[in-house]
């Protein structure tokens, strides 16, 4: 009884393989794009890695995930790819609508839209990937690059929890990778988050239920460049 429930297991499992196409799928050429007001325009490439062709959507939104009436257009918001094949997807600011004096950040969609399958048996999935857009005016005081090296750091305590807070005074995003904090001879995960430009962000120690320490701490920490690499960073945490 339990070989054939076996054999029945593993011929479902080879259906399904079979069912299922071999599908590289897309490719961006970056894992973030940054818009500079300079540049008029904004660009990724999509490259369709499968020889299939594929239909191509591309879309904006907000970081709260609603397709507002944004103050951008995407083209082409809607192609066909060939199998093989890339194109390039400009984005363009409307000229108005986002603030001056820091950036703003946004989702660029790209979904892979498969072409009708030839066997009515075949799974079709429609993958979507999605970076994050920043859209950066001109003459912005400071570095990009010095944004994450200029953040101040800060225990925090709130309803009777030690958090770890980031104060960013720059105009800047700056995109947490990884940190810790390091107490004595002990480090402790944080939960991190994207600090946005003049402004600030809490966020959680892991395993750490004591008091903040008086002195003696720091927080290391690999922020994410405009390259979407990550650099490496320390500093010492304020009372």
């Amino acid at each position: 009884m339990k070989r054939s429930i076996i054999a029945a297991l593993i011929a479902a499992g080879s259906l399904l393989s079979a069912s299922m196409p071999s599908h590289a799928g897309i490719s961006l050429s970056a894992t973030r794009v940054v818009y500079a007001q300079k540049d008029k325009e904004g660009a990724v490439t999509v490259k369709n890695q499968s020889s299939d062709d594929v239909m191509i959507q591309s879309w904006l939104e907000s970081q709260n995930d609603k397709q507002d009436d944004l103050p951008f257009a995407i083209t082409p918001s809607l192609s066909r790819l060939n199998g093989g094949k890339q194109q390039i997807l400009r984005i363009f600011y409307a000229g108005q609508g986002l603030p001056a004096d820091r950036e703003s950040v946004f989702w660029l969609n790209v979904q892979e839209i498969p072409q009708k399958a030839k066997d009515d048996n075949t799974l079709q999935i429609a993958v979507r990937q999605r970076i994050k857009l920043f859209y950066r005016p001109t003459e912005l005081a400071g570095k990009p690059a010095e944004a994450a090296k200029q953040l101040q750091w800060r225990w925090i305590v709130e309803g009777g929890k030690t958090q770890l807070e980031a104060v960013n005074d720059s105009p800047y995003f700056v995109s947490l990778a990884k940190a810790s904090v390091h107490i004595g001879t002990r480090a402790y995960a944080v939960t991190t988050e994207m600090v946005p430009p003049k402004s600030s962000k809490r966020m959680a120690i892991k395993e750490f239920s004591g008091h903040a320490p008086a002195s003696g701490t720091r927080v290391e920490f690999d922020s994410i460049n405009d390259f979407g690499a990550s650099d490496s960073n320390q500093a010492e945490i304020a009372r």
